[in-house]
């Protein structure tokens, strides 16, 4: 695999999904036999995947199976989770405890690691020495919102190897320059994004987004980037990634990636709970939409509405397979609308296309 390069699987069947885009990459090419390999997902409370906040487990037992089926067997996870929460009852409530039985992993709370205090430009920061002794760090964020930076990926899981007085002097010192810091003293290798299930715009979930993708690349920032994209916003909304392309860490060009889908994702039943979401979703009408690009449009109406021009879009938004080869009036979302009055192009398109559109559609700024 090549670090320009970003690789998607669509679907919602996560272990199988996953195995398919490892054989597309043939990581095992970058591996020693004996090398010590680091999973790490994002645990930041103990909910299941599907409230939009942690790792699908499904995605890690993946992993695991193929890396054992090609005769890597050193493998750990590790994970410390946010300050108020327990580690331990998150491995338990997550399934990672006998998720670590059944392949016979070690788990490690990294809260109860050994620091080792790291600086880069001044800035001193206590790093987890598991983290620090693995020879390849695969990194397993969620796609999902957060609250103080907008977005949170591969940059941000980073902060689950630090130590929870280190956690506390992050916010103390806005998040992103530290966000930033921290992942030029700790390389991943590998990242590999659940994007099946995220949440709007919270990082400890609750109103879940299902957006069925799983997503490869080797570059945390062009990873970030891409991530931005899909739901929304530009890197200089994130401002960790724009420090982050800044000293190094890798590239935030979007127009220079090579973007590998291994297929499409199908048309789904597309029901939320949440009263967020429902409120959204009002401005909706699906004809057999699948969820990557329902998921795409959800995001971008999220930044309208919480600009207070909701309103200003008149009319229903058509999106799904069903209106393939129909005209349709009005707008419609993806090269199945392309029938519509006006379309955004793209099988998904983005949250980011899909807000450029409407912006210039209907006046708006976000």
């Amino acid at each position: 695999m090549q670090r320009n390069q970003l690789v998607i699987n669509y679907g919602d069947q996560a272990k199988k999904m996953v195995k398919e885009l490892l054989k597309k990459m043939k990581i095992e090419a970058e591996l020693e036999s004996d090398d010590l390999v680091a999973l790490k997902p994002n645990l930041i409370n103990a909910t299941s995947s599907e409230k939009g906040a942690t790792t699908d487990p499904e995605i890690v037992k993946g992993v695991i199976e193929y890396l054992q089926a090609e005769g890597f067997n050193n493998l750990m996870i590790i994970e410390g989770s946010w300050v108020g929460a327990d580690t331990d009852k998150a491995f338990e409530v997550c399934g990672y405890h006998q998720l670590a039985r059944d392949y016979e992993i070690p788990l490690y709370n990294l809260k109860k690691d050994n620091f080792i205090k790291k600086s880069y430009q001044g800035l001193e920061i206590e790093i987890a020495e598991k983290a620090l002794k693995a020879d390849y760090l695969i990194n397993l964020p969620v796609l999902k919102g957060h609250c103080q930076t907008n977005i949170t990926c591969a940059l941000k899981n980073l902060k689950g190897c630090i130590s929870d007085s280190e956690k506390r002097k992050f916010h103390r010192q806005g998040l992103h320059q530290p966000i930033a810091y921290l992942n030029k003293l700790l390389k991943q290798d590998l990242i590999i994004i659940d994007g099946i299930y995220g949440d709007l715009d919270f990082e400890e979930g609750g109103n879940p987004v299902k957006m069925n993708r799983i997503i490869a690349a080797q570059d945390p920032v062009l990873a970030d980037s891409f991530a931005a994209d899909l739901l929304g916003y530009s890197t200089a909304e994130v401002e960790y990634i724009e420090i982050a392309a800044e000293i190094g860490v890798g590239t935030k060009d979007l127009s220079r990636a090579e973007i590998i889908e291994l297929n499409q994702d199908q048309a789904a039943e597309i029901e939320y709970s949440s009263r967020k979401i429902k409120k959204l979703a009002a401005k909706i009408k699906a004809k057999d939409a699948c969820s990557a690009c329902y998921g795409s449009l959800i995001h971008a109406l999220k930044r309208i509405e919480e600009s207070g021009q909701l309103d200003k879009i008149a009319g229903m938004i058509k999106i799904g397979q069903g209106y393939q080869g129909e005209e349709v009036s009005g707008i419609g979302i993806g090269n199945c609308c392309s029938g519509a009055d006006k379309f955004v192009k793209g099988c998904p398109p983005s949250a980011r296309d899909i807000l450029d559109f409407l912006e210039a559609e209907y006046n708006i700024r976000v």
